[in-house]
């Protein structure tokens, strides 16, 4: 069964993308003629689902374009292993069957990762949450009432255990019957840092990587940082927060980004451990030193309380922002 789309509400507002935001106009010209800041090559388009950027700054343009089109290319060739909307790809093969031979090796690294998110985070982190969706999702189709009934829910949880997931040398095996995987709530970040390690090995030390998830590489002019902003989920445009990524990486996750009713009471972030689907947490936004830490961790850290992200942190080099349902303000944990 063909996993239905559901539009993605951007988390995070770029703001070295507004040149408004790089300094005042005759200090930015200025820059530029003394060959400090490049006018940034930048590429705008769509990565598994969400709106996606790259700001190259490099003084061969050229170049930069080449690095562009390779970066491109690799985010195409790596939606082909983790999207669940084309039925080629090696997770929809994977999901089909139960069992995947000779699997990518993206496949089996981010697979790996996932399960040691799994493990560090006490299972509030599961790529095998996709039975969930698929329940909540038959049930919208249908036209019924959510949550679920009882029943229905605990015949989804059997199917959700990351440690039900094998990963061999040569296949990925499934252990338990029915079950799916997503990796909606970390393949944006491992692709944000292959992207990252892609261009850093082709020479370019200056860029801002933003695909659903930013990672800033270098600096973005004059030493300065590349930034990136907690969104306003009520205000198109208002950002409530900016934060520095000095060769760091940003990901928010939140519920209001892919609501399943009108109300927004239930959405795509899965509590592993109960099934529930009303996030404790309007968003939550984690800076990590890598992209797929960042993405996994905002993801675990949804329905969890303040104290056990406090804890968890410990274990972490990372910081949070959580935004209350009550929008009572950002917390900053770490």
């Amino acid at each position: 069964m063909k996993t239905p789309r559901v539009p993605r509400r951007r988390f995070l507002g770029i703001l070295a993308a507004s040149a408004a935001l790089m300094g005042p106009g005759p200090l930015r010209a200025a820059l530029r003629d003394s060959g400090a800041l490049p006018e940034p090559v930048v590429w705008r388009g769509v990565a598994l689902g969400a709106d996606a950027q790259l700001q190259l700054l490099h003084p061969d343009r050229a170049h930069a374009e080449r690095l562009v089109r390779m970066a491109v290319a690799e985010v195409h060739r790596l939606e082909q292993v983790f999207s669940l909307y084309r039925e080629d790809s090696a997770l929809v093969r994977l999901n089909r069957a139960g069992r995947l031979d000779m699997p990518p090796l993206d496949l089996s690294r981010l697979l790996s990762q996932a399960v040691a998110f799994g493990e560090r985070t006490g299972g509030r982190f599961d790529p095998s949450v996709q039975a969930l969706w698929d329940l909540y999702a038959a049930r919208l189709r249908a036209g019924k009432p959510l949550p679920p009934e009882p029943g229905a829910l605990r015949a989804a949880l059997a199917k959700v255990d990351y440690r039900a997931i094998r990963i061999e040398e040569e296949a990925i095996v499934l252990d338990r019957p029915g079950m799916a995987l997503t990796l909606n709530g970390i393949a944006q970040g491992y692709i944000t840092d292959r992207v990252t390690e892609l261009l850093r090995a082709n020479g370019l030390e200056h860029a801002m990587i933003d695909l659903g998830e930013a990672r800033g590489l270098g600096a973005r002019g004059a030493g300065r940082p590349w930034r990136a902003g907690i969104a306003d989920p009520d205000e198109s445009g208002r950002i409530l927060e900016t934060i520095d990524l000095s060769n760091q990486a940003l990901a928010t996750s939140g519920g209001y980004g892919t609501p399943l009713d009108t109300g927004g009471r239930f959405t795509h972030l899965f509590d592993p451990h109960t099934g529930q689907a009303t996030p404790r947490w309007r968003s939550v936004t984690v800076r990590a030193a890598d992209a797929t830490t960042a993405d996994a961790l905002s993801t675990a850290f949804s329905h969890m309380p303040a104290e056990a992200i406090r804890g968890m942190i410990s274990r972490f080099p990372v910081q949070a922002w959580l935004m209350p349902p009550d929008d009572g303000g950002l917390i900053r944990l770490g």
